[in-house]
């Protein structure tokens, strides 16, 4: 139960403790979406009431660049590329877990970060709830596997309890955290302060640090950052300018997935997730020589959105694939609405017995072995999409030629 005392807070401040503990309470699985009249929404993610992960806010990109730096200063995120169709809401999450995968960070790393990420978003809704309205929703179908064993929420709701008392205190209710402190009159700080002081603040205050990155290159808290750069903002020495959120580095030439067409719009759509190219290309070619749509996807951990967007009527997956294994492809293809009763086709080079149960277990259709040869492909589409989708046009597509 959260034992978040609630003495200093507004009525929504408690509706959305009262939100988190009903997850809590209640084993809750699946996404949380907290959002307000001005556009914002944060997005929490549980399992058996745990919560996993959270996303979203204000400035999110930013959020995880200083959460990174945090805890692992010695990462540089300007060297991931990212595609801007794989932008999803939990882009930072399959980040993390590819990261953590490669072990390009640790296991303590990603729990501080998730910490650092939950911590930062609780506070921005204490902040954030005496300027608009919140609303709730809940969502069951968008599931993610845990990261790390679960954190403990309640520990981090009295450490952001803490805070934010002590920013009501210092008095900076009206600032924003995540706004930009500007000097604008620098001869007026240097008679007020000692030459090393104004050297520090001069080189921090330049314009593109906000007070949340300010408080992680100084490490401090950003209630003790704020707080002592307040008489300056109060007599104008500094300026706070409200700035957009940092781009994240896409890299466009970098192929998450092709999608080839036909002239016929309404042809089915097969899809192929498997890290391979050349196996992508192979299927490509039969499928699009069959009068079929094809969209081939090489990042496993980034099939579920891509998927959804195009909804597929037949996906074929590979077994043996770095990072995310088929199996759990699979596995979170089935927990989605969109897929329940799509045919999952399993490709691997493995003819074996156990794999074949396991496939059925995690919930797949079919199970093919590699090579991949026209006759059992084609063979494979025309059984599962018969009759009862696209039927006769599949048939007539796949041997009329």
């Amino acid at each position: 139960m959260l034992n978040f005392q609630v003495v200093r807070f507004n009525q929504k401040i408690k509706q959305v403790i009262h939100e988190l503990s009903v997850c809590e309470n209640f084993k809750y699985t699946g996404q949380l979406i907290i959002k307000n009249t001005q556009g914002v929404s944060w997005k929490f993610y549980y399992q058996y009431g745990q919560v996993i992960w959270v996303t979203e806010g204000i400035h999110p990109h930013r959020r995880l660049l200083q959460n990174i730096n945090q805890v692992c200063p010695q990462f540089d995120l300007n060297n991931q590329d990212f595609t801007e169709k794989t932008l999803v809401d939990y882009w930072d999450y399959l980040l993390l877990r590819k990261l953590y995968a490669n072990k390009e960070i640790s296991e303590k790393d990603i729990k501080g970060i998730i910490e650092s990420s939950i911590s930062e978003i609780l506070f921005d809704i204490c902040q954030q709830v005496n300027s608009s309205s919140l609303s709730f929703e809940k969502n069951q179908e968008l599931l993610l596997n845990p990261l790390f064993s679960s954190v403990d929420i309640n520990d981090l709701m009295s450490q952001v309890k803490k805070s934010f008392v002590e920013w009501q205190e210092a008095g900076l209710e009206k600032i924003n955290p995540h706004g930009v402190p500007v000097l604008q009159h620098p001869e007026q700080l240097r008679q007020q302060v000692s030459p090393l002081v104004y050297q520090n603040l001069q080189r921090l205050i330049n314009g593109n640090n906000t007070f949340s990155e300010l408080a992680v290159k100084m490490k401090k808290s950003v209630v003790q950052i704020t707080r002592s750069l307040l008489p300056y903002i109060q007599q104008n020495i500094i300026n706070v300018m409200e700035v957009s959120d940092l781009p994240l580095p896409v890299n466009k030439t970098n192929k998450v997935f092709q999608f080839r067409t036909t002239k016929n719009a309404n042809a089915p759509l097969i899809a192929c997730i498997d890290d391979s190219p050349q196996i992508c290309e192979m299927l490509e070619k039969i499928i699009t020589a069959h009068g079929m749509r094809f969209i081939g996807i090489q990042q496993p951990l980034q099939s579920l959105p891509i998927l959804i967007e195009n909804k597929p009527d037949l996906i074929f997956l590979d077994l043996i694939m770095p990072v995310m294994s088929g199996y759990e492809v699979c596995e979170q293809l089935r927990r989605c609405s969109f897929f329940k009763k799509t045919p999952v086709v399993i490709l691997t080079g493995s003819d074996g017995v156990f794999d074949r149960v396991r496939s059925q277990v995690y919930g797949a259709t079919e199970f093919v072995t590699k090579p991949v040869e026209t006759a059992k492909i084609i063979g494979v589409v025309n059984q599962y999409l018969q009759p009862d989708n696209k039927a006769h046009q599949v048939s007539k597509l796949a041997f009329s030629y």
